[in-house]
């Protein structure tokens, strides 16, 4: 990249007639494929909470709204009670430096646990100098940073005894490739995650391409007998 820059200047400056690099082929980004997790595994995951428990209900239900939604981990510590449609059963969120927003369905599960949390839980720990209208509050009922966010996310991992690397994003990656491997568009799930480009998007269906190579390695009886 710097040698083509470099030789588009001296073409400018006439110290030499024709572009060494114009042949060149530009490199390839190579994407990495995301960690997904299976359905087993989310379901291990969102159990753990004890939801006797105060907080242990608020992680159920930010651990449930993660996964229905697919939202990234800024726009989950946002979302304030306002932008949950309860009666449609659609969140709003808002996203990118233009504050872009999109509607994404909540889904049976996490509208459950969220009018149970804003009932039982969430009145119990706000606080009116300091919680506002943010829906997923501390202990102390101060909006949660994405730290704390990750120590909750990492110890029901820890405790699900599963053995994978597991970041906050990997919630989202997992509901992406949950929904095109169940049939989903590929346009409603760009829509969805808030993907600009379709492309961005596309990656997940490597991943259901890496597991069909997998199946037809495991079942088909030429390559069994390897």
């Amino acid at each position: 990249m710097v040698f083509r820059i470099k030789s588009g200047f001296l073409i400018d400056e006439n110290e030499i007639e024709i572009n060494p690099t114009d042949l060149l082929e530009a490199p390839k980004i190579i994407r990495k494929i995301p960690h997904v997790l299976s359905q087993d595994e989310i379901e291990q995951i969102i159990n753990q909470p004890d939801c006797s428990d105060t907080l242990g209900l608020r992680d159920r239900t930010m651990l449930e709204f993660a996964y229905a939604t697919g939202a990234r981990v800024s726009e989950i510590l946002k979302i304030t009670i306002k932008n949950i449609n309860f009666d449609l059963g659609f969140v709003q969120i808002f996203h990118g430096k233009g504050n872009k927003e999109r509607l994404v369905p909540l889904g049976s599960y996490a509208k459950k646990y969220l009018e149970k949390y804003l009932q039982e839980c969430r009145p119990k720990i706000k606080r009116p100098k300091v919680s506002g209208e943010i829906l997923f509050l501390s202990r102390n009922g101060r909006p949660l940073t994405r730290m704390a966010y990750w120590n909750i996310l990492k110890r029901y991992v820890n405790q699900a005894e599963i053995n994978k690397h597991v970041s906050p994003h990997t919630l989202r990656h997992s509901f992406a490739t949950h929904l095109l491997d169940g049939g989903a568009d590929l346009r409603a799930v760009q829509e969805m995650l808030g993907h600009a480009d379709i492309s961005t998007t596309s990656i997940y269906l490597h991943l259901d391409r890496m597991y069909l190579q997998e199946i037809h390695r495991s079942f088909h009886p030429r390559e069994r007998k390897k």
